[in-house]
């Protein structure tokens, strides 16, 4: 059985760790660097990077925060945020992030998925899909956005992980924008309908506020891995913590 990951995230704006609700009303969480440091000696699985401005503001991540976090920490470095082409993919990679995260690009320019796994291998390239439910007379369904959740796209979230998955993605993070920041659980009707739709593995994200809501996420929609920002970011728990509270509850997590 595979391990299932614990990531925190670092949601970054100029320069330092943000967080909001539902993408609004940042606060500042910490120094980057710090934080990720922290979250090392936690011995998280992975950690995510976010530069969540870089794409509305038509700017680059901040490749020398992302060596100054690389050369801090020991775990796997996911970084996303301002992604335009193969080139940025290739300086993220060389500053020393294993995966890049690519959102609003890979919306816009699909092709760069298939360019960037076939060039890269498909398990440096991550699909972030940032959905948000819509809600009509017959049916349920997830809208994508784009540009920090800025932009609807009219594009159904489960039909857009299939494609993304079919054109090379090795992964997908998910992030229910409903659920971002209010600690009242990951949305598992979303978390489910993407991961039963998709072979690669799914990422949940947003709404992480007790330990229970892990679990759920795994046993009861099928996620490969968990992401939190809040809750870890305040030091409400540890990512310890909720690994023991995983394996208590039988749950394969690497302690």
């Amino acid at each position: 059985m595979l391990t299932k990951r614990i990531i925190p995230c670092l949601d970054i704006k100029e320069g330092r760790v943000v967080k909001g609700v539902k993408f609004l009303g940042l606060r500042d969480a910490g120094d980057p660097v710090e934080v990720a440091k922290i979250y090392d000696a936690q011995e998280a699985d992975e950690l995510v990077f976010l530069d969540i401005t870089a794409s509305f503001e038509k700017r680059k991540t901040l490749v020398e925060l992302v060596e100054r976090i690389a050369k801090n920490i020991f775990m796997p470095f996911t970084v996303g945020g301002g992604i335009a082409d193969m080139q940025d993919i290739r300086d993220l990679l060389n500053a020393g992030a294993e995966k890049v995260s690519i959102n609003t690009t890979a919306v816009k320019c699909p092709e760069l998925i298939t360019d960037a796994a076939r060039k890269f291998g498909s398990q440096c390239i991550v699909v972030a899909i940032d959905a948000k439910a819509v809600h009509s007379p017959s049916t349920k369904h997830w809208e994508v956005f784009i540009n920090g959740g800025r932009t609807p796209t009219e594009l159904d979230a489960v039909d857009w992980a299939k494609q993304a998955a079919a054109l090379g993605a090795g992964e997908i993070l998910l992030t229910s924008m409903d659920c971002d920041g209010t600690k009242d659980g990951y949305d598992l009707d979303l978390t489910r309908s993407i991961s039963s739709a998709v072979t690669i593995p799914v990422i949940a994200s947003g709404g992480a506020g007790r330990p229970e809501h892990f679990y759920d996420a795994f046993v009861k929609a099928g996620a490969d891995a968990c992401l939190a920002a809040s809750l870890f970011h305040y030091q409400e728990l540890s990512v310890r913590q909720v690994k023991e509270y995983l394996k208590e509850k039988g749950v394969s997590v690497r302690l």
